[in-house]
């Protein structure tokens, strides 16, 4: 393959990765990710609820990545920002009391070079000063930690994403025989998997399967399962279609 072959690849290739930043306070760190992002081949930001967006500020910390930020795309929460992705991966400093497929930045970058292959993928970074939330670290398919000096751990969210981003690209450089893998029916996106588990939580409801005052970690676990599972369109569609066919018997 000829070297401009390989940009066309590696373009193609990074433009299905979508960088996704929520509730960011400083807009300096908008610019600062953007810049980042340009400097690694990514083109594709969504923010969630940032405090001040547009800046001034962030356009003049960008550099030459304004475009990046012209092209922004703001939501109103996470679940908006990444419904057409069919993996999300979710940077995380902190363990949760029901474990998640945790990767590190290689491995994550691995697992989103092979999924973008096949569909829209994103990396989510969480606010300054407490990352995300449960709720929102549970709408991902895996978790990456940054493995830091515990003596300071605490990183700048632009150095985040350089690193996360660096690594994305240094997959997609390398080709470390990630081939597409052949499947008869798209992934289902996040949206689609949502409308899943939202749909099996309302049966379990109606059968009484536990009790709504104290689920414990029933429902953790349902989720953590359908994510990590990369469910396809036609298997969502089909434990779907059962839920309703079972309610409809109910009734």
């Amino acid at each position: 393959m000829h070297v401009d072959e390989k940009k066309i690849k590696s373009d193609n290739l990074l433009n299905s990765v979508k960088v996704v930043l929520v509730g960011t306070t400083h807009p300096g760190n908008i610019g600062a990710t953007a810049r980042a992002m340009k400097n690694m081949g990514i083109l594709d930001l969504a923010l969630v609820e940032p405090k001040e967006f547009p800046s001034d500020v962030a356009t003049f910390r960008s550099k030459a990545a304004k475009d990046i930020l012209e092209k922004a795309s703001v939501h109103r929460s996470l679940a908006e920002a990444i419904s057409e992705c069919e993996l999300v991966v979710g940077t995380s400093a902190r363990g949760r009391t029901v474990p998640w497929p945790v990767l590190n930045p290689r491995e994550a970058a691995e697992e989103m070079h092979k999924s973008s292959l096949n569909g829209k993928v994103a990396i989510v970074f969480g606010r300054e000063d407490r990352g995300l939330t449960n709720e929102e670290l549970g709408l991902c398919n895996f978790h990456v930690h940054i493995p830091s000096d515990p003596e300071y751990s605490s990183l700048n969210l632009s150095q985040a994403v350089q690193i996360l981003a660096y690594e994305i690209r240094l997959s997609y450089l390398q080709d470390r025989h990630v081939n597409k893998e052949y499947w008869d029916v798209e992934l289902a996106n996040n949206e689609q998997t949502e409308r899943l588990i939202n749909h099996m939580d309302e049966l379990m409801q109606e059968v009484d399967f536990y009790d709504v005052e104290n689920p414990r970690k029933l429902l953790v676990r349902v989720r953590r399962f359908f994510k990590r599972s990369k469910i396809d369109v036609m298997e969502a569609n089909i434990f779907r279609g059962l839920f309703a066919t079972i309610q409809k018997k109910l009734k």
